[in-house]
């Protein structure tokens, strides 16, 4: 019910994931990031811990292989769950369960996975690599032209409903976390034109939290 491409930017040191699904919320429960540490997309019947576990195991300087290994070592259920890893150096590493649903793929490249479960055929991760490679801009819109890759090239077997947008860098926060929880229609395009309301002011919002001394006009009556 699901694809999504997670990465890191060697210009920058972020980690992110676009995700997109027909389930509801897709991005409140399989998009888990850190700062400094990794992206984990944990999908397919989802288990929400197992995304917060990677990050833990990576924090503590397992490789992306190592933390997908012990993630699944005693683990009882994995044959329903789909995972996909980014570790601070760019390594990636992945698993698609044998009872994963439907039509699932795997694509990697250098510093990105695309992973996806009931896809419209195998090749969408392939897509979806090739679309965020070939994309330019800052590293949040290639993450969202690897996603619209996938829609493109068949994206899931039936339509989608929700997005999410999960980015880290240099602080302890998301600098960006955008999500298009339902749509009947496109959340996809929702959700890229979200990206290109909120990505002029996103440096604006890190400066406020580091330094509001520093920060621009918030832009609203009262603010000098």
């Amino acid at each position: 019910m699901t694809f999504s491409i997670s990465a890191r930017c060697p210009r920058t040191g972020a980690f992110g994931i676009a995700i997109s699904s027909s389930s509801p919320a897709v991005a409140a429960r399989c998009s888990h990031a850190r700062a400094g540490v990794g992206v984990a997309a944990s999908q397919n019947i989802t288990d929400p811990r197992l995304g917060q576990r990677a990050l833990e195991l990576m924090a503590e300087g397992l490789s992306a292989d190592a933390a997908l290994t012990a993630l699944l070592d005693g683990y009882p259920h994995g044959a329903y769950r789909q995972l996909a890893l980014v570790d601070a150096d760019g390594g990636v590493a992945f698993h698609s369960g044998e009872k994963a649903l439907g039509t699932v793929g795997a694509a990697i490249g250098s510093g990105v996975i695309a992973i996806g479960n009931l896809l419209a055929h195998a090749g969408v991760p392939q897509a979806m690599v090739e679309a965020y490679e070939a994309a330019r801009g800052p590293f949040p819109s290639r993450l969202l032209a690897g996603l619209e890759g996938g829609l493109a090239a068949g994206g899931e077997a039936g339509p989608v409903h929700s997005a999410g947008l999960l980015v880290v860098r240099d602080v302890p926060w998301p600098i960006a976390d955008l999500r298009v929880d339902w749509a009947d229609d496109d959340p996809i395009g929702a959700l890229r034109r979200l990206w290109d309301i909120y990505a002029p002011q996103l440096e604006a919002y890190v400066t406020r939290g580091l330094d509001p001394t520093e920060a621009p006009s918030f832009g609203v009556p009262g603010d000098p």
